[in-house]
């Protein structure tokens, strides 16, 4: 982590483009690099991650607001949201403060207002995110004809190039920091 904070990067797209697939094909290499890496995903729907029968799910259920379950392998962390609207995703990225993390990948919150890396597929019947959000830096797509209209792309399957994309990008200071 630097003085500076914990940079940020998200990957933004539309449900269904890949960017799940291709985060967890970049995390190991930014891993390789010797990158602590936390990843903060957005999901548009209810979701459970614990499940029926489990302690954590049965504490959850009888009405605690935080369940957290901790060994020496793994701690995991269920809160109750008890807001009727979406978190906000700088109030989310505060749970990462104080760890020891070099960098946060976002998956998700297209619309807010962070460094972001829109990934982008042929057959998308979708508007192109980069021409309306100043925040993203580039666009990992499989479509070599974008980088013509002025746009700095990343083809999607090389997700090296990327990792080396988001290194170069951090060592320059010019992600979104938290912290």
């Amino acid at each position: 982590m630097s003085d500076k904070g914990i940079p940020i990067i998200g990957f933004a797209a539309y449900s269904g483009t890949g960017k799940t697939t291709l985060v967890t094909n970049v995390i190991p290499l930014l891993k390789q690099r010797g990158l602590k890496i936390g990843v903060l995903k957005h999901a548009h729907h209810s979701f459970v991650i614990d499940t029926p029968g489990k302690d954590s799910y049965e504490l959850r259920e009888s009405g605690a607001q935080q369940v957290m379950v901790a060994s020496k392998q793994r701690i995991a962390w269920v809160m109750e949201n008890l807001h009727e609207e979406e978190p906000l995703l700088f109030e989310l990225l505060n749970y990462f403060a104080g760890q020891e993390l070099d960098l946060i990948i976002v998956e998700g919150f297209k619309h807010e207002p962070f460094t972001k890396i829109e990934v982008y597929r042929s057959g998308l019947k979708r508007p192109l995110l980069a021409k309306t959000d100043q925040n993203v830096i580039a666009v990992a797509t499989d479509i070599p004809e974008l980088a013509e209209h002025g746009m700095e792309t990343l083809a999607l399957d090389d997700p090296g190039a990327i990792a080396d994309f988001i290194i170069d990008r951090m060592r320059d200071g010019l992600l979104s920091v938290i912290g």
